[in-house]
């Protein structure tokens, strides 16, 4: 999960993975628009030391990489289906059902970018190491 500042949203960091050090991508989720913080979801291939030397890269452009080997765990039975979190939840994971206004929790959308954590009012979610 990488999170971009506002100031590195325009520079061509996946190509550069890509051609600079021959880091195979695969984009899982995105959300980055100029001048915002980005959110990219990606999968990496590349031998062990080529990674660092690329996650190196980025942690250069003041991205933050933050591998997803954990998981968001709320506790719905003292929700109040505010929908505060569904509305940082850029991965779709968090959404409000239309017909009963109650919140709709899918773990599998989830990209642990922790933004629901800060977002809930009553602090009902947590992440869990994986």
């Amino acid at each position: 999960m990488l999170t971009f500042p506002p100031e590195a949203t325009g520079e061509p960091i996946t190509y550069n993975l890509i051609r600079k050090f021959d880091i195979m991508v695969n984009i899982v989720k995105a959300d980055v628009s100029p001048g915002q913080v980005g959110h990219l979801v990606m999968e990496m291939s590349a031998p062990s030391k080529v990674l660092k030397e690329g996650i190196e890269y980025m942690k250069q452009q003041n991205v933050e990489c933050v591998p997803i080997d954990r998981t968001i765990t709320y506790r719905k039975e003292l929700c109040v289906h505010c929908g505060a979190c569904s509305a940082v939840c850029f991965a779709g994971a968090l959404t409000m059902d239309r017909k009963s206004a109650e919140l709709v929790f899918e773990p599998e959308k989830c990209v642990v970018c922790e933004l629901c954590l800060t977002a809930c009012p009553l602090k009902l979610f947590e992440f869990d190491l994986g």
